[in-house]
């Protein structure tokens, strides 16, 4: 046998035949030992196996620097499973989580608008931290903390409520509230899609409109006047005439009779004398 700190008796004992090893559970020395320690034992209690086996069985969980700890205790130091534990809580006793204390739970209280089963998972969760708790304190906390007003008005009905009762009520209030999360959801999709609907439809009208021909003919641009014109090639009145059977000329103001118009003389533009 080579050194190690386990005694001779804890060595010479067997593993049981169909003994299953601890692997799945690692300590590294990072984790709260006590924790460890606590689910080691649930899991040897499980295996009904003795003290001996537990010691060695322990052993397997160790890693890192966790292994070297105990590969550096005094050679045949250890009797006992309890020899091992008081070691191991004293060596990583700073890793041991502090133990809250129940007026935590004050702090932990819905968020608006979260759902009632979330807050509730928290807080239980809270709950399992505490170590004495009650059911009188915690069933006073989560409903200082409730946001649900029907749920909340449900547990002043009686002083104090244990939390498997409390969680037996929760099952209706969490269901009709995330029913009435889904219908309200549904009335806005509802309501979304008839919007669009009419978007488009409008959209469309007004897309209708725009492509649609316009009756009224569109006015020729005005011509803004010029330094120089190009050469006329027939006479002046010619090009005059075939310009007002085209509609291009806008229909002149009348003449005003003025002072020392020329009554005789006839204007085909503004249609009348006087010039």
């Amino acid at each position: 046998m080579g050194v190690t700190p386990f005694h001779r008796s804890i060595l010479e004992v067997q593993l049981p035949k169909h003994f299953d090893k601890p692997t799945d559970m690692r300590y590294d020395g990072t984790q709260d030992p006590l924790k460890h320690l606590t689910a080691f034992e649930a899991r040897m209690n499980l295996e009904g196996v003795g003290d001996e086996v537990r010691c060695r069985a322990f052993l397997v969980t160790l890693a890192g620097p966790a292994i070297r700890w105990f590969n550096g205790l005094p050679q045949g130091s250890i009797y006992s499973f309890s020899d091992i534990s008081r070691a191991f809580l004293a060596q990583f006793t700073t890793r041991i989580a502090k133990a809250k204390h129940p007026i935590n739970l004050l702090g932990i209280t819905q968020r608006q608008g979260e759902p009632t089963r979330k807050y509730l998972d928290r807080f239980n969760d809270e709950c399992l931290e505490i170590n004495g708790l009650t059911d009188s304190v915690a069933s006073l906390c989560l409903t200082n903390g409730l946001l649900n007003e029907n749920f909340r008005k449900h547990l002043t009905t009686k002083p104090v409520w244990t939390m498997h009762e409390i969680q037996t009520v929760a099952k209706e209030y969490i269901n009709d509230e995330e029913v009435s999360r889904v219908v309200a959801a549904n009335k806005r999709q509802s309501g979304y899609s008839q919007a669009r609907q009419q978007g488009n439809g409008e959209r469309a009208k007004e897309q209708a409109r725009e492509e649609a021909p316009s009756k009224t003919p569109r006015p020729f641009p005005r011509v803004g006047k010029f330094a120089n014109y190009t050469p006329l090639t027939l006479p002046i009145m010619e090009v005059y005439q075939q310009i007002a059977e085209k509609g291009i000329l806008p229909k002149p103001r009348p003449l005003k009779d003025r002072t020392g118009g020329n009554k005789n003389l006839y204007c085909d533009y503004h249609k009348g004398y006087g010039h």
